[in-house]
């Protein structure tokens, strides 16, 4: 199923006001209902490479399968939609590509990139997730943060250590507890969440939230929401208007009407059938 008129897809992209060039990575595919965003670590260049080939690796594959798959069939093995094997075994590779190229290149040693990848399909949207780069949902007019910080901030309040209000002030908060490309194999968090006309989802690297707090972004979001492009330039302006300390990337994704997947009964048919 073509998603393009279905879902309005912007992004933006900014290395900030003090880094020297932007080590995140933003990729989108309305047709297939695919967006994914990375925001690289490493010396030198080495961010930009891990979150640019875990883009890459990630849409490409995406895209190959998805010319002859719908994410809703049935995998006869599991007897489960193939959505969640797919993203997931795709992130896999992703990890591979960047751990293998760490390994085997010095200039790349310890790269690795965080990674949030949305695949919008029979009205849901399904989310993977490594690091701290996030996934909003702005749903008549409440901002909600849908995944959860795999970073040692959030340990420390998730254990009573600290509050929200004092993580907004803490030091240390980029360490990641999870990322891609830094170990031979990583688990992605997974989850699918149910997707309504009029909904806008943010998908952001932490160069937004360190700089905008929530109430500001939602605010944004409410008052520019009808033009997605202004409104994603506009978070990344008020970003480095705040300091820019890191390089900031939005993507807004707006589903515009219902698009369920083909349940007749041949599609099922079919669908065990292969």
């Amino acid at each position: 199923m073509d998603l393009t008129q279905v879902l309005e897809i912007a992004s933006c992209t900014d290395p900030g006001m003090v880094r020297s060039h932007n080590e995140d990575s933003i990729a989108a595919d309305a047709a297939n209902g695919l967006v994914v965003l990375a925001d690289g670590m490493g010396g030198y260049n080495a961010g930009e490479v891990a979150s640019g080939m875990a883009t890459t690796v990630i849409v490409t594959e995406m895209q190959q399968i998805l010319a002859n798959a719908s994410p809703y069939q049935i995998d006869p093995r599991t007897n489960q939609e193939i959505a969640r094997r797919l993203v997931r075994e795709q992130v896999l590779k992703a990890n591979t590509s960047i751990y293998q190229a760490a390994q085997s290149q010095p200039q790349y040693a310890g790269m690795g990139t965080t990674l949030v990848v949305a695949l919008f399909y029979d009205n849901r949207v399904l989310v993977a997730h490594l690091g701290d780069s996030r996934l909003y949902l702005l749903r008549q007019n409440t901002l909600k943060q849908i995944t959860r910080d795999h970073s040692l901030l959030q340990e420390q309040i998730d254990s009573g250590l600290i509050t929200a209000d004092q993580a907004k002030h803490a030091q240390h908060k980029n360490l990641v507890t999870r990322a891609l490309g830094i170990d031979p194999s990583v688990e992605p968090e997974i989850h699918e969440y149910p997707a309504r006309p009029g909904d806008l989802f943010l998908l952001c690297s932490d160069g937004l939230n360190d700089m905008v707090d929530d109430e500001d972004i939602a605010m944004t979001l409410q008052a520019l929401g009808a033009n997605l492009n202004l409104a994603a330039q506009q978070l990344v302006q008020m970003a480095n208007d705040n300091g820019g300390r890191d390089n900031v990337s939005v993507i807004l994704v707006r589903v515009l009407r219902e698009y369920p997947g083909a349940r007749g009964v041949m599609a099922k048919v079919f669908a065990w059938l292969k």
